[in-house]
């Protein structure tokens, strides 16, 4: 890549004044070739390999850091969905692949480890049953490992019966961690259409349409589209667009110009850009103010669909021309818990899940990082889940849900879950019930959309 003093100069502006920075770098492995009907063998293959090809990752991206004055946030792996590789073995020894798992992203210095997953879609093998049951416990003893499950596809419709588990898998998991406000769900992440090269956590997995080891990277700049909006207050909407278009640009060159850097010093191919825009806790660092400077009183009021179906367009478009390789989520994050203009909105009674769940019709991904009560039953859990597969499965597009019922809150208190995953209101959910649908199970059939050929 080619780049010019003036956008070095642009770059080292938006990291000093307007938090640009690389949210992650990401190092996908295969491990098909770990399994074993030995489970000792696969657990110390699956642990070797790992730890082999990862062995740089953190030293790498920390050098590329100083050299190059661009931070780079987290440092993470996706791998291969374990369901995949379990084959006969039981509940404990997936718990014990968990453990190994997390022991390995500890030994490595990474953040996340992300792949601890089943892809159950249109049915659910053995494998995938006993990661399944494995789950609550394996991500309450662990401290890194993150789990994505993919309950439904345009191609495939909704699997009900596996959406029926996870709404008790969600509900068993909080209560295994009530003394940290049911943390263990922040790392489960339930998919409509996932992709196979999302740099990002909880849902990272490595595709089985993926290479043997790749990087893929997320770089995140709301702070910088907002400062840039900020300095252009009365121009119409189509000026917004363009705006925000040239801005994603901008942040897309400086982010793939890092991960091919860190790539190359690894020795793996790089795979692709996320253009996300991933917000923080941190002070302008939100997609709800850049929502409300294109000019919402405050985010969820009549007109926010409209606001960020524009902007996440316009972060395409943009981050598109800047890159070859446009891949993972790429748009904008909506996650409750992550975000101060969110938080905010819900606090002023502007922003409902309702509202969110609308919202995610046009965005990136779906419902995140929501805190509801904790005497949320399982069904309704699944009713949500069931909601947002469906608007992804009719869209053609990712949807996802990671909701944390919180044991013991009620509707308006705040809980903390610290670092990255923030702070958020207690959402209420609707009082009546959804049970008799979840119960039926089965398969809500693909829909029309599905027949493509």
């Amino acid at each position: 890549m080619n780049i010019a003093l003036t956008e070095m100069q642009e770059t080292i502006r938006m990291v000093q004044m307007e938090s640009l920075d690389i949210r992650t770098v990401t190092m996908g492995i295969s491990l098909r070739d770990c399994a074993d009907s030995d489970f000792e063998k696969m657990n110390n293959r699956v642990y070797d390999k790992i730890t082999t090809y990862a062995k740089d990752l953190k030293s790498v991206a920390e050098t590329v850091e100083k050299e190059y004055g661009i931070p780079i946030i987290n440092k993470r792996i996706s791998i291969t969905p374990i369901a995949e590789i379990l084959g006969s073995s039981t509940k404990e020894q997936a718990i014990e692949l968990a453990k190994t798992l997390d022991k390995a992203a500890k030994f490595l210095g990474v953040d996340f480890i992300g792949g601890y997953s089943a892809l159950v879609h249109k049915g659910i093998s053995k494998g995938d049953q006993t990661l399944l049951d494995a789950l609550p416990e394996a991500l309450s003893v662990t401290e890194r490992v993150c789990s994505s499950i993919s309950v439904a596809t345009t191609r495939t419709g909704i699997n009900m019966d596996a959406v029926r588990q996870i709404g008790v898998i969600i509900k068993d998991a909080a209560e295994r961690t009530k003394d940290t406000n049911g943390l263990a769900c922040a790392k489960l992440v339930v998919f409509c259409n996932p992709v196979e090269d999302n740099p990002f956590m909880a849902g990272a997995f490595h595709g089985s349409g993926e290479g043997e080891v790749v990087l893929n990277v997320g770089v995140s700049g709301p702070g910088v589209v907002l400062n840039a909006l900020r300095r252009y207050p009365d121009v119409d909407l189509g000026q917004v667009s363009e705006i925000i278009k040239k801005t994603a640009f901008k942040i897309t060159r400086a982010g793939e110009l890092i991960g091919r850097v860190v790539a190359e010093r690894l020795n793996v191919p790089f795979g692709i850009m996320d253009l996300s825009l991933a917000p923080t806790n941190a002070i302008n660092d939100s997609v709800a103010e850049i929502l409300e400077e294109i000019g919402l009183e405050r985010v969820g009021t009549h007109g926010t669909i409209a606001a960020l179906a524009l902007m996440n367009d316009a972060v395409k478009k943009g981050g598109a021309m800047a890159s070859s390789y446009v891949g993972g989520l790429s748009g904008a994050f909506i996650p409750v818990s992550e975000d101060n203009g969110m938080i905010r909105g819900i606090e002023d009674g502007a922003l409902s899940l309702s509202k969110l769940e609308a919202m995610t019709c046009v965005c990136s991904v779906g419902l995140d990082m929501i805190a509801v009560t904790g005497d949320v039953t399982a069904e309704t859990l699944s009713a949500m889940i069931a909601d947002e597969a469906a608007i992804g499965m009719i869209n053609k597009k990712t949807t996802a849900v990671r909701v944390i019922p919180v044991p013991g809150k009620k509707e308006g208190e705040m809980v903390e879950f610290g670092g990255l995953l923030g702070r958020a209101p207690v959402m209420g959910v609707n009082p009546f019930g959804s049970q008799k649908l979840i119960q039926r199970g089965g398969r809500i059939p693909a829909p029309l959309q599905a027949l493509i050929n």
